[in-house]
């Protein structure tokens, strides 16, 4: 048997890509990948049998006896990619171009128990979709053995393409279905804010080395992460997932996580995480703070400070992320390289994506959409009512380009540098373009070797399983769990410490709101009930909001409107209780959102902002047990006047802050 050579067509497939000089990049769209394997690798042979050469295993992919040149491990994961491309159907290549969501079985969008095999089936054999999310958050041997059967999904099909899995995050505290994650059994970190906290990108290093190895171990290759958007507008509610408002500091720590995420500092390597980097860009310069997925929230207005929204991605771009992920909102009277930006989102943009990321910055890897912005805005999703809220199927963000047809959008989308849509499976409208040519198949070869050279890379071909019984030794081990606790002590900020009123004494009285009585008895303290018996009481709270926009899917899980304490709140009311009892008091607050602190800090002794810490660490902090070593990552107002006239793009411009960036005992 010898071995397998190029096609003409998948070397012409490569010319095309190194030579081309059109609207597309004119570079091959390698993700720093490693040199071939010169030894042999373990293969997964669930499904297929091996094919040996030269006294070497091969995994014989399609089944056909043959050593392909995409089977074969000693090439470059280029020529590979290539080389499957040149084999694939066009409705194959097509769905290639989807990234769709884990079906699961009797769940809200991919939440379940496990996965719908069946359902997930039809999409890998019917519309050959092999990019998936998940949404399980199940025990980390059960989630392996489900990644292992899912990858016995595809391993079936026609040329055995392996999937990846992707995750939003799932190391943290926030939850949001559909734009956070929350992990079962993996290690629990503070928020990307309590690292911008600390400055150091160590420790970025220190949580990515972790989580690759979480990830790798649960049979999830991609991170829809980091979350590089400037925190500039104080009301948007998705601030926690950033490094805060200023965009050097974003783009060290950028690049630090992208680093350790995949594996080294010359991009992806082959026992990484695909990094998924975003939003590109301006997301964060959202008037009112409302959110890009709500159609109320679809315009961004980043202006004159738009290149230090970009400047935010530059240490993730130059650590090579293997992939970047569009905005959703419009942005409004903004300019790119003195030119207006056409009125559509980031996804639809050809002057951001192939002229700004690829052309500009020299991107190279893969462009992968947000979720829904090809699906139609329906009348639920643009003005649900009490009577008719919108349900998880009329989600869509098809910002700018409302009056295109689904067909157009997918069409709009590639010609702007798009390589995979987010959250569809829906490839009839994409097909029916290709059969119109008005989207030639060269473009769209394109994308396809774009996502698969990271497959390749990876080593997905060769062996996409993984142990479950390792999983479970290789997730929550105690010495990472000593780690993510220490981060989660160390990152939290001390904003006031009157009297010295820290460090609380041991075995002392204290009254409680807002935190487990298991927790404070546990430290060794006594609970008590009236607060007037107390030595001191602690208060934990989040920042404050409103519930704007109720009947939105997003809106209804998303913290908007006002940052002040008021009389009513629980936080406030038990704040007031205890300074009328003449007890030391500490407010521990989670700074989700920049919180305005003025109207409670009387009532004050001490103020502990964490980024996400259990009870336990705010303990410890609290009884000097451990140091809080963490500065502001961004400014607190000092009213909500100053809220509504600061410019929502523009970091930390607020009048006369309560407390400015950097700001920390």
């Amino acid at each position: 048997m010898k071995t397998a050579k190029l096609t003409a067509t998948a070397m012409a497939l490569i010319s095309a890509l190194a030579l081309t000089n059109c609207t597309y990049p004119a570079e091959p769209p390698v993700v720093a990948a490693p040199a071939p394997q010169s030894a042999q690798p373990q293969l997964g042979l669930r499904v297929k049998q091996a094919i040996t050469v030269d006294g070497l295993q091969f995994r014989d992919a399609d089944a056909d006896g043959e050593l392909a040149v995409y089977e074969d491990w000693r090439r470059a994961p280029l020529e590979r990619a290539a080389d499957l491309a040149a084999r694939m159907t066009t409705a194959e290549k097509v769905g290639t171009l989807m990234h769709s969501t884990m079906p699961g079985r009797d769940g809200l969008l991919g939440r379940a128990e496990t996965y719908d095999l069946e359902a997930l089936g039809k999409l890998v054999n019917d519309k050959h979709v092999t990019s998936f999310i998940t949404r399980l958050t199940i025990a980390p041997a059960l989630l392996a053995e489900q990644s292992n059967a899912a990858q016995e999904v595809a391993a079936a099909a026609r040329l055995g393409i392996p999937l990846t899995i992707s995750t939003d995050p799932r190391n943290h505290f926030s939850y949001v279905l559909g734009a956070s994650d929350a992990g079962t059994g993996t290690t629990q970190w503070p928020e990307l804010l309590g690292f911008a906290a600390l400055r150091d990108p160590a420790y970025v290093h220190e949580f990515g080395e972790v989580a690759r190895r979480e990830y790798r171990a649960l049979g999830i290759h991609m991170a829809l992460s980091p979350q590089l958007d400037l925190l500039t507008e104080p009301r948007w509610p998705r601030g926690s997932g950033t490094f805060g408002s200023q965009a050097a500091l974003t783009s060290v720590l950028g690049g630090a996580y992208v680093e350790a995420f995949q594996g080294g500092a010359d991009g992806l390597q082959s026992d990484g995480v695909m990094t998924v980097v975003k939003h590109w860009v301006g997301y964060g310069a959202q008037p009112e703070g409302f959110d890009g997925h709500n159609y109320y929230g679809r315009f961004a207005d980043p202006g004159q400070y738009m290149d230090q929204h970009i400047a935010a991605f530059d240490g993730a771009l130059k650590a090579q992320a293997a992939g970047v992920m569009p905005a959703y909102p419009v942005l409004r009277d903004t300019q790119v390289n003195g030119e207006d930006l056409e009125l559509v989102s980031p996804g639809f943009s050809a002057q951001l994506l192939e002229g700004l990321l690829r052309d500009d910055l020299g991107y190279r890897g893969v462009i992968l959409s947000d979720w829904a912005i090809t699906r139609d805005c329906n009348a639920r999703c643009v003005n649900p009512t009490d009577a008719k809220p919108q349900r998880p199927q009329d989600i869509a963000t098809p910002w700018g380009v409302e009056d295109l047809t689904v067909r157009q959008r997918y069409v709009k989308g590639l010609k702007a540098g798009i390589d995979q849509f987010g959250g569809t499976d829906d490839v009839e409208p994409l097909m029916e373009a290709i059969a119109a040519g008005e989207v030639t198949m060269a473009r769209v070869d394109q994308s396809v070797i774009r996502v698969m050279v990271p497959k390749f890379a990876l080593g997905l071909f060769e062996n996409p399983y993984v142990e479950p019984a390792a999983a479970t030794a290789a997730i929550g081990q105690a010495d990472d769990v000593a780690k993510a606790d220490r981060l989660q002590r160390e990152a939290q900020v001390l904003l006031r410490n009157e009297g010295n009123a820290l460090p609380f004494a041991a075995g002392a009285k204290v009254w409680l709101q807002g935190m487990a009585p298991e927790a404070a008895q546990a430290a060794g303290l006594q609970v008590v009930d009236n607060v007037a018996e107390a030595d001191f009481a602690i208060v934990r709270a989040e920042s404050p909001s409103d519930m704007l926009h109720p009947n939105h899917f997003f809106g209804s899980r998303q913290k908007e409107g006002r940052l002040n304490f008021q009389p009513g709140d629980p936080a406030y009311d038990a704040l007031s209780a205890a300074k009328a009892a003449n007890v030391p008091t500490m407010l521990a607050i989670f700074l989700d959102r920049p919180a305005v602190l003025t109207e409670v800090l009387p009532f004050t002794d001490v103020i502990l902002a964490n980024f996400g810490a259990s009870d336990a660490a705010v303990l410890d902090v609290a009884l000097g047990k451990a140091t809080a070593r963490g500065r502001m990552p961004f400014e607190l107002p000092r009213s909500m006047d100053a809220v509504l006239t600061q410019n929502p793009a523009a970091p930390d411009d607020s009048t006369d802050p309560l407390y400015p960036f950097g700001a920390g005992l």
